[in-house]
């Protein structure tokens, strides 16, 4: 995993059709915390929690710079191009932008495992966005009938936005593997 206090990775990425600008880059992002959710159409742990992020946008999108990214590889997982994706932004009427990692920089930049995965940034020493938290929205998944509840992503939220520690145990999210493009696997990878 990413270590915390890592810096907020550079990117310039396209941006899904009717959820954002055509492109954006990290420079472009303002001072706020940045929430940079790893998301897809068809993972079912992502639509699984995908009421819940739609209700954490609702709370906090004021306060905190949301963005959704898609790095899942379009050769071998089509179902999760631009129109699938947009559609999916458009049905949960998220006002986040959607990013495309199409050359999949960004996700390994971030040592993103699965889908969904969470990192919340928020600015430290010298203004630079620094890695508060990465890991699960809660312990809810398809199948174990807890609620979904964001409690360990709204806890690290929480915590930011009230200038306080996040709390340094922070468990992984559980979801669907990124899909890679074919052999170009990270080393760090399963």
């Amino acid at each position: 995993m990413l270590s915390l206090g890592s810096a907020l990775p550079a990117f310039d990425l396209p941006v899904v059709p009717g959820t954002g600008p055509t492109r954006l880059k990290d420079k472009e992002l303002d001072n706020r915390p940045v929430l940079l959710m790893v998301l897809c159409a068809h993972c079912p742990f992502v639509i699984h929690v995908e009421d819940g992020l739609s209700q954490l946008d609702q709370d906090y999108s004021s306060r905190v710079q949301f963005l959704a990214m898609s790095s899942n590889s379009l050769i071998t997982h089509p179902q999760d191009g631009p129109d699938q994706l947009a559609e999916q932004a458009r049905k949960q009427n998220w006002s986040f932008p959607y990013l495309l990692d199409q050359e999949q920089t960004l996700a390994k930049d971030l040592k993103a495992a699965c889908t969904p995965d969470f990192f919340l940034f928020s600015p430290g020493n010298g203004g630079k966005q620094e890695l508060r938290y990465r890991g699960q929205l809660d312990g809810s998944r398809p199948g174990n009938e807890l609620p979904v509840s964001c409690c360990d992503l709204r806890a690290a939220l929480d915590a930011v936005l009230d200038g306080g520690a996040v709390n340094p145990e922070q468990r992984p999210s559980l979801g669907c593997n990124i899909k890679w493009h074919p052999g170009s696997e990270p080393d760090w990878f399963g």
